[in-house]
């Protein structure tokens, strides 16, 4: 491959790989309670892995400095490590009710960001902190 861009990115996807103890409660979590659609699934006498479509992708990289604004600005105090998860959601609100009842534990109620969307954060299967984040676009 060359070195110039003419032929396309060189990356076509971003898997995020989740090695979840409950496998199958992780896999109802993020596949039936989430709603992330199964791909694929496999299994063999080594094991079980489900890929689960998350719509587009994208790799957000910070520094701790802006890292820890965010969880402060999410949370209220530093949080998360080194990954977290973030899913754009219709509402995230109702997606937060959703997942504390299937068993997320809510770090912080949805609040409106001064990026102007409505973030909540929680602690789901799989030991992952997930941001759900709603965009509010033009609203006050």
């Amino acid at each position: 491959m060359s070195d110039d861009m003419s032929d396309g990115p060189a990356v076509r996807e971003l898997r995020l790989v989740v090695t979840a103890d409950d496998y199958d409660a992780a896999l109802r979590f993020y596949r039936d309670v989430l709603g992330l659609p199964e791909r694929a699934a496999f299994s063999s006498p080594d094991g079980r892995v489900t890929i689960l479509e998350a719509g587009r992708a994208t790799l957000e990289l910070t520094d701790p400095h802006h890292a820890a604004f965010i969880d402060e600005v999410e949370v209220g105090r530093r949080t998360a490590g080194h990954v977290r998860v973030a899913f754009q959601v219709d509402d995230s609100a109702a997606t937060t009710a959703r997942l504390a009842a299937a068993g997320a534990e809510v770090l912080a109620e949805p609040t409106r960001t001064p990026w102007n969307s409505l973030n909540a954060r929680l602690e789901a299967p799989g030991a992952l902190q997930l941001t759900l984040f709603t965009e509010l676009g033009g609203q006050d």
